[in-house]
């Protein structure tokens, strides 16, 4: 896995062992309990690449699918279904997660700032 030193992940979130070479997640980014960051997929036999960028928040319960890339300075909501990429700026949610909102600004662990 090429996980950022600066980057947090929580005891209880759960990134793909299938696939570890495919995760990458940026400098002070941080992954919530119960979120699922996949890199491969059985259903097509295939392995990915998913991204996850500077500066990012992934909530509790998200689920990143495997080939995403999510941009810099992005907040995927609790429980989330990251199917598509996100670009960077954005606050997503829902199942299949979409944009709420657009050019926000992040700090660090993706804490919006006001």
């Amino acid at each position: 896995m090429d996980i950022h030193p600066s980057a947090s992940i929580s005891f209880g979130a759960i990134l793909d062992r299938a696939n570890p070479h495919g995760v990458h997640i940026g400098a002070d980014s941080y992954v919530a309990s119960g979120a699922l960051i996949l890199a491969h997929n059985y259903v097509y036999a295939s392995h990915g690449e998913t991204h996850i960028g500077e500066r990012c928040f992934i909530g509790a319960n998200a689920i990143i699918m495997c080939g995403v890339t999510i941009g810099d300075e992005v907040i995927v909501g609790a429980g989330a279904v990251v199917t598509k990429d996100v670009p960077s700026h954005s606050i997503i949610g829902g199942n299949p997660a979409r944009i709420i909102r657009s050019n926000i600004r992040t700090k660090r662990f993706g804490q919006l700032v006001q």
